[in-house]
This record gives structure tokens, sequence and C-alpha cells, in this order.
């Protein structure tokens, strides 16, 4: 029996989405395998991927205009997306399109037409000294099983400016309490040392030799990681941000506190107190200083110390 004309359409437009999903699985891979970029990034251009999917609707990436590619754009900032967020999937889309171009399925490359948002449309959230004391000091003895761990991950948190994921990742050889640093593993595997504090290290010192033997308990290769979940495997870095939003609202700090509050309140801090910016830089891990400058925004008042420190007239 011959295929009506709708069926037909509906066939094409089926093939379409198939191809393109085809053409997605392949770029993953590609970014995975050739690009070496970090598992977090390559799930996220993923998700990212499939959002643009979505609004393609079966549209054929050949005929898109760059008009159609603006509504894009729009279609973006009308989810609830954080403007960085909205930025990534620009990006991701970008890339994508070139691996279509390297890969001969695309011969004009509209996508690099459009402009990206400015990443930082929003200052991040910082907290004060006061309440990251109130915050770190929210673990305790009598409410909280794991207290010790607890109180070492934000400790961990706030003294290095490391990632959730960063810290989920952090292997035992990878701390250094004699000498006072740690060894990140950062964005496209990139290692970076991190200076720990004093107080940081009695934190986690207390958790080493308390909490974590009783999380391996009977293990004949004991777990390799620094943070242990209950079971004595790694802790997800989603079970660190549940631990930062139980703690805040046991602190009564607002909800939206998130371990990237306290890289914000690492970095803040750090600057206000007069640090070089360069050297923030390198803390924080960040590949562009630019991306650095943004604390320089959210205190002013490191910016009138230096004022008042080296203008002639100040």
């Amino acid at each position: 029996m011959a295929k009506s004309k709708r069926d037909k359409l509906r066939d094409v437009a089926a093939a379409k989405v198939r191809r393109v999903s085809e053409w997605c699985e392949s770029f993953v891979n590609y970014i995975r395998s050739e690009c070496h970029l970090s598992e977090n990034t390559v799930v996220a251009y993923r998700r990212d991927l499939r959002r643009f999917c979505t609004w393609l609707a079966g549209r054929a990436i050949r005929s898109l205009t760059i008009q159609e590619l603006s509504e894009f754009v729009t279609y973006l900032r009308e989810q609830p997306l954080a403007p960085p967020s909205v930025a990534r999937h620009i990006v991701a889309v970008k890339m994508f399109f070139r691996y279509l171009q390297l890969e001969g399925q695309l011969n004009d490359n509209l996508v690099e037409l459009l402009g990206s948002p400015k990443l930082w449309e929003r200052i991040p959230q910082v907290l004060s000294p006061a309440k990251v004391e109130q915050f770190l000091l929210a673990p305790c003895q009598s409410a909280d099983a794991l207290w010790r761990r607890d109180r070492a991950i934000l400790e961990l948190l706030y003294a290095t400016g490391c990632r959730a994921s960063e810290l989920s990742s952090m292997k035992m050889e990878d701390l250094h309490l004699d000498e006072g640093y740690c060894l990140c593993h950062g964005k496209g595997n990139k290692e970076r040392l991190a200076p720990i504090g004093e107080m940081a290290v009695a934190a986690i010192r207390d958790y080493l030799s308390h909490d974590r033997p009783r999380l391996i308990g009977n293990q004949a290769t004991p777990a390799p990681w620094v943070v242990l979940s209950k079971s004595g495997r790694q802790l997800r870095r989603e079970s660190l941000w549940e631990l930062v939003k139980k703690y805040a609202q046991r602190a009564h700090l607002p909800t939206t506190i998130s371990p990237h509050t306290m890289r914000h309140s690492f970095a803040t801090h750090l600057l206000a107190g007069g640090a070089d910016l360069r050297l923030v830089q390198e803390m924080l891990g960040h590949a562009s200083i630019a991306t650095t400058q943004l604390y320089t925004h959210v205190d002013q008042s490191r910016l009138k110390k230096v004022h008042t420190k080296y203008h002639p007239r100040a």
C-alpha cells in the first residue's frame, strides 16, 4: 500500500532527527577522545545539544538561516538558564557545527555569526567572612554522624577554592598536609597546586583520624579518594552539593548557596585582603585572567585600598 504524502513527510522528518542524533553522538565521542575535554564538560555539551535538537524539531541543519539561529538564542534566554549556561550552549553548538564542517557534512557555518552574551551579566554570590565562619561550623557532633568529614569538606572548599568535582575526585596522594597544599585536577585534566590553611589542615586530619577509617571498614583495598560516602566509596559531586545545601539551611543562609559560592567567596576574600590577581588566577585554575577579574567588581574595597596605597594624591 502506497504511503500518503503526510506519512512520507513524517518519515523524512524522522530520518533527519536520527541523522542529527547520530552526528551529536559522533561529536561527543570526538570531544572526549580527540579533544580530551573533561567528562563534566562532555556531559554538559551533550545536554546542551539535546536542548538544541529539541528546538530544531526535525528541521535540517543545512537549511538553517541566521534568523532562525538567532531565534535559538532567544529560545535559550526564555529558558530558566543563567547567563553563563546560555553562553555555554552557544559555544557547544558552535563547536558542533565546526565538527560538521570538519566531517564534510556542512559547507557554511552560520553559527559563527552569532555573538555570545556576556558571561557575567550577574555578580556571583559571595558570603561575608562572618557568614563563612557560621557556615563552616554548621556540622556538629550532636546532629551529624559524619560531622568531621562534612566539616573537612566545607573547610576544603573554602580553603582551596576548588570545584565540587575537583574535591570529589581528589585522592589521598593529592594531599600534602605537612607541606600545607593539595593537588587539584581541574577542567581538561589540568593540574594546579592549592595551599591549605592551618584550620583546614586540622579539620582534615581530624576526619582522616576518626571518620575515614570507619568508612573504609574492612576493605581489602582502601578507596583512594579523600572524601568517602557512607558506603566507603567516592562521594559524588551531587552529594557534595546536597551537603552544602543542608548546612546552608542549618546556618540560616540563602537556599541558593552552592559549592561554587565557597569558590567565589575564596577568591573575593583573597583579593579583598590584597592578594595579587595573577596568583588568585593560578589558585583558581582560570585559563583567562578576565574571568578572575570578575571578583574585583564584586569587592570594591580592594580597589579603594590599592588606590589609597599607591596613588600619590590619595
